[in-house]
Protein backbone atom coordinates (compact mmCIF):
# COMPACT_ATOMS: atom_id res chain seq x y z
CA UNK A 1 0.00 0.00 0.00
CA UNK A 2 1.56 3.37 -0.57
CA UNK A 3 1.58 6.62 0.95
CA UNK A 4 -1.36 8.37 -1.09
CA UNK A 5 -3.47 4.95 -0.71
CA UNK A 6 -3.21 4.90 3.09
CA UNK A 7 -4.27 8.90 3.36
CA UNK A 8 -7.14 7.87 0.56
CA UNK A 9 -8.64 5.27 2.37
CA UNK A 10 -8.73 7.41 5.83
CA UNK A 11 -10.69 10.42 3.70
CA UNK A 12 -12.98 7.86 2.52
CA UNK A 13 -14.34 6.48 5.78
CA UNK A 14 -14.21 9.99 6.94
CA UNK A 15 -16.94 10.87 4.17
CA UNK A 16 -18.86 7.62 5.04
CA UNK A 17 -18.98 8.80 8.29
CA UNK A 18 -20.12 12.19 7.46
CA UNK A 19 -22.78 10.94 5.16
CA UNK A 20 -24.17 8.56 7.79
CA UNK A 21 -24.65 11.26 10.75
CA UNK A 22 -25.92 13.76 8.32
CA UNK A 23 -28.99 11.00 8.09
CA UNK A 24 -28.70 10.15 11.36
CA UNK A 25 -29.09 14.13 12.66
CA UNK A 26 -31.80 14.55 10.48
CA UNK A 27 -33.86 11.84 11.56
CA UNK A 28 -32.98 12.88 15.28
CA UNK A 29 -34.44 16.50 13.85
CA UNK A 30 -37.85 15.02 12.62
CA UNK A 31 -41.21 14.63 14.33
CA UNK A 32 -41.58 12.08 16.95
CA UNK A 33 -43.60 9.29 15.91
CA UNK A 34 -43.85 7.00 18.73
CA UNK A 35 -46.14 6.17 20.76
CA UNK A 36 -45.66 6.70 24.81
CA UNK A 37 -47.72 3.32 25.23
CA UNK A 38 -48.75 2.52 28.10
CA UNK A 39 -49.27 5.95 29.52
CA UNK A 40 -51.39 6.92 26.46
CA UNK A 41 -54.02 4.75 26.82
CA UNK A 42 -56.92 7.25 27.72
CA UNK A 43 -55.57 9.14 24.54
CA UNK A 44 -54.62 6.39 22.10
CA UNK A 45 -56.05 6.86 18.85
CA UNK A 46 -55.90 3.17 16.71
CA UNK A 47 -56.79 3.40 12.59
CA UNK A 48 -59.99 1.66 11.90
CA UNK A 49 -58.81 -0.79 9.78
CA UNK A 50 -56.70 -2.21 12.72
CA UNK A 51 -57.72 -6.15 13.14
CA UNK A 52 -57.69 -6.42 16.61
CA UNK A 53 -59.96 -9.66 17.61
CA UNK A 54 -63.31 -10.98 15.90
CA UNK A 55 -66.70 -10.00 17.00
CA UNK A 56 -70.50 -10.51 17.00
CA UNK A 57 -71.97 -7.52 16.96
CA UNK A 58 -75.99 -7.86 19.28
CA UNK A 59 -78.20 -4.93 18.92
CA UNK A 60 -80.07 -4.08 22.14
CA UNK A 61 -82.62 -6.76 21.80
CA UNK A 62 -79.52 -9.15 21.98
CA UNK A 63 -79.78 -10.53 18.39
CA UNK A 64 -77.07 -10.49 15.84
CA UNK A 65 -77.42 -11.16 11.93
CA UNK A 66 -75.55 -14.64 11.66
CA UNK A 67 -77.43 -17.00 10.18
CA UNK A 68 -74.77 -20.32 10.84
CA UNK A 69 -74.45 -20.95 7.05
CA UNK A 70 -70.73 -22.10 7.79
CA UNK A 71 -68.98 -20.00 4.80
CA UNK A 72 -66.81 -17.98 7.34
CA UNK A 73 -65.59 -20.96 8.63
CA UNK A 74 -64.83 -22.71 5.33
CA UNK A 75 -62.95 -19.80 4.31
CA UNK A 76 -60.79 -19.43 7.24
CA UNK A 77 -57.34 -20.92 6.36
CA UNK A 78 -56.62 -22.72 9.91
CA UNK A 79 -59.61 -23.89 11.58
CA UNK A 80 -60.13 -21.05 14.53
CA UNK A 81 -63.96 -20.56 13.57
CA UNK A 82 -66.34 -23.63 14.42
CA UNK A 83 -70.03 -23.09 14.43
CA UNK A 84 -72.55 -25.00 16.48
CA UNK A 85 -75.47 -25.03 14.86
CA UNK A 86 -78.85 -27.24 14.86
CA UNK A 87 -82.27 -27.47 12.86
CA UNK A 88 -85.65 -26.01 14.31
CA UNK A 89 -88.82 -25.78 12.97
CA UNK A 90 -89.62 -21.67 12.44
CA UNK A 91 -93.00 -20.76 10.71
CA UNK A 92 -93.42 -24.17 9.64
CA UNK A 93 -89.98 -24.05 7.48
CA UNK A 94 -87.05 -26.34 8.76
CA UNK A 95 -83.83 -23.79 9.37
CA UNK A 96 -80.48 -24.02 10.50
CA UNK A 97 -80.00 -22.36 13.51
CA UNK A 98 -76.85 -20.84 15.78
CA UNK A 99 -76.37 -22.71 18.96
CA UNK A 100 -72.58 -21.31 19.65
CA UNK A 101 -69.99 -19.55 17.53
CA UNK A 102 -66.32 -20.53 19.19
CA UNK A 103 -63.64 -18.30 17.99
CA UNK A 104 -59.74 -19.17 18.60
CA UNK A 105 -57.51 -16.15 18.91
CA UNK A 106 -54.82 -18.01 19.26
CA UNK A 107 -54.75 -19.31 16.26
CA UNK A 108 -56.12 -16.83 14.49
CA UNK A 109 -54.39 -15.29 11.58
CA UNK A 110 -56.51 -12.01 10.73
CA UNK A 111 -56.28 -12.38 7.20
CA UNK A 112 -59.93 -11.55 7.61
CA UNK A 113 -61.19 -13.73 4.57
CA UNK A 114 -64.41 -14.91 7.37
CA UNK A 115 -65.69 -10.80 7.26
CA UNK A 116 -65.29 -10.24 4.04
CA UNK A 117 -66.83 -13.84 2.70
CA UNK A 118 -70.19 -13.22 5.74
CA UNK A 119 -72.83 -12.76 3.72
CA UNK A 120 -75.07 -11.30 6.02
CA UNK A 121 -72.42 -8.77 7.93
CA UNK A 122 -72.77 -10.72 11.26
CA UNK A 123 -68.87 -10.24 12.47
CA UNK A 124 -66.12 -8.04 12.41
CA UNK A 125 -62.57 -7.04 13.61
CA UNK A 126 -62.27 -5.01 16.53
CA UNK A 127 -59.70 -2.41 17.18
CA UNK A 128 -59.39 -4.04 20.58
CA UNK A 129 -54.85 -5.33 20.34
CA UNK A 130 -54.44 -6.04 24.29
CA UNK A 131 -55.46 -9.87 24.49
CA UNK A 132 -52.21 -11.59 26.34
CA UNK A 133 -53.74 -13.96 28.86
CA UNK A 134 -51.49 -16.06 30.63
CA UNK A 135 -53.29 -19.81 30.25
CA UNK A 136 -54.12 -20.56 26.43
CA UNK A 137 -57.84 -21.67 27.18
CA UNK A 138 -58.28 -18.13 27.82
CA UNK A 139 -57.72 -17.38 23.74
CA UNK A 140 -61.19 -19.98 22.93
CA UNK A 141 -63.69 -17.44 22.79
CA UNK A 142 -67.72 -17.69 22.12
CA UNK A 143 -68.86 -14.85 20.10
CA UNK A 144 -72.41 -15.01 20.48
CA UNK A 145 -73.94 -13.76 23.62
CA UNK A 146 -76.02 -16.39 25.94
CA UNK A 147 -79.65 -16.35 25.13
CA UNK A 148 -78.90 -14.14 21.93
CA UNK A 149 -80.83 -15.53 18.51
CA UNK A 150 -81.31 -14.27 15.38
CA UNK A 151 -82.31 -10.77 14.12
CA UNK A 152 -85.58 -10.86 12.11
CA UNK A 153 -85.52 -10.12 8.83
CA UNK A 154 -88.81 -8.06 8.88
CA UNK A 155 -87.54 -6.08 12.18
CA UNK A 156 -84.39 -5.53 10.87
CA UNK A 157 -86.25 -3.43 8.02
CA UNK A 158 -88.44 -1.51 9.80
CA UNK A 159 -85.92 -0.86 12.01
CA UNK A 160 -83.58 0.35 9.73
CA UNK A 161 -86.63 2.90 7.98
CA UNK A 162 -87.10 4.42 11.54
CA UNK A 163 -83.54 4.65 12.32
CA UNK A 164 -82.56 6.21 8.91
CA UNK A 165 -85.85 8.71 9.65
CA UNK A 166 -84.49 9.68 13.09
CA UNK A 167 -80.69 10.03 12.52
CA UNK A 168 -78.44 10.82 9.48
CA UNK A 169 -76.11 8.29 10.80
CA UNK A 170 -76.92 4.02 11.12
CA UNK A 171 -74.63 1.81 12.47
CA UNK A 172 -74.13 -1.06 10.19
CA UNK A 173 -73.86 -3.43 12.93
CA UNK A 174 -77.23 -2.85 13.78
CA UNK A 175 -78.90 -3.02 10.70
CA UNK A 176 -77.03 -5.13 9.09
CA UNK A 177 -79.10 -8.00 6.53
CA UNK A 178 -79.48 -11.21 7.53
CA UNK A 179 -79.72 -14.07 4.59
CA UNK A 180 -80.42 -17.92 5.75
CA UNK A 181 -78.79 -20.69 4.26
CA UNK A 182 -81.54 -21.59 1.94
CA UNK A 183 -81.27 -18.08 0.07
CA UNK A 184 -77.36 -18.67 -0.84
CA UNK A 185 -78.50 -21.90 -2.74
CA UNK A 186 -80.46 -23.02 -5.74
CA UNK A 187 -83.34 -25.03 -6.36
CA UNK A 188 -80.15 -28.01 -6.91
CA UNK A 189 -78.49 -26.88 -3.98
CA UNK A 190 -75.88 -25.53 -5.81
CA UNK A 191 -74.43 -22.22 -3.94
CA UNK A 192 -74.78 -19.02 -5.37
CA UNK A 193 -72.17 -16.87 -7.81
CA UNK A 194 -72.46 -14.08 -4.92
CA UNK A 195 -71.11 -16.50 -2.15
CA UNK A 196 -68.60 -18.54 -3.22
CA UNK A 197 -65.50 -19.10 -1.76
CA UNK A 198 -62.30 -17.04 -1.54
CA UNK A 199 -60.62 -19.27 -3.86
CA UNK A 200 -62.94 -20.53 -6.14
CA UNK A 201 -63.58 -16.46 -7.11
CA UNK A 202 -60.30 -16.65 -7.89
CA UNK A 203 -60.38 -19.73 -10.23
CA UNK A 204 -63.31 -18.28 -12.01
CA UNK A 205 -61.57 -15.09 -12.28
CA UNK A 206 -58.15 -16.45 -13.76
CA UNK A 207 -60.94 -18.48 -16.15
CA UNK A 208 -62.26 -15.11 -17.42
CA UNK A 209 -58.91 -13.57 -17.98
CA UNK A 210 -57.58 -16.88 -20.11
CA UNK A 211 -60.88 -16.58 -22.25
CA UNK A 212 -60.47 -12.54 -22.80
CA UNK A 213 -56.94 -13.53 -23.93
CA UNK A 214 -57.83 -16.59 -26.00
CA UNK A 215 -60.25 -14.03 -28.00
CA UNK A 216 -58.28 -11.15 -28.61
CA UNK A 217 -55.43 -14.00 -30.04
CA UNK A 218 -58.53 -14.92 -32.05
CA UNK A 219 -59.44 -11.39 -33.35
CA UNK A 220 -55.83 -10.66 -34.49
CA UNK A 221 -55.61 -13.69 -36.59
CA UNK A 222 -58.59 -13.08 -38.39
CA UNK A 223 -57.54 -9.63 -38.99
CA UNK A 224 -54.25 -11.08 -40.37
Amino acid sequence: MTFSQYFSGIFKGIGSLIKGMRVTIGVFTEKKVTQQYPENRDTLILPPRVRGKLVMPHDGNNEHACTACGICQMNCPNGTINIVSEMQEVEGKKKRVLVDYFYNLGQCTFCNLCVLTCPSSAIKFSNEFENSVFQRPKLQEKLNNTGSKLRDKKVTSKSAEADATDSTEVKQDEVAPTLSLEDMVDDKGILNENYKTVGQMAVDELKEKDRRAAMAVTSKEDKA
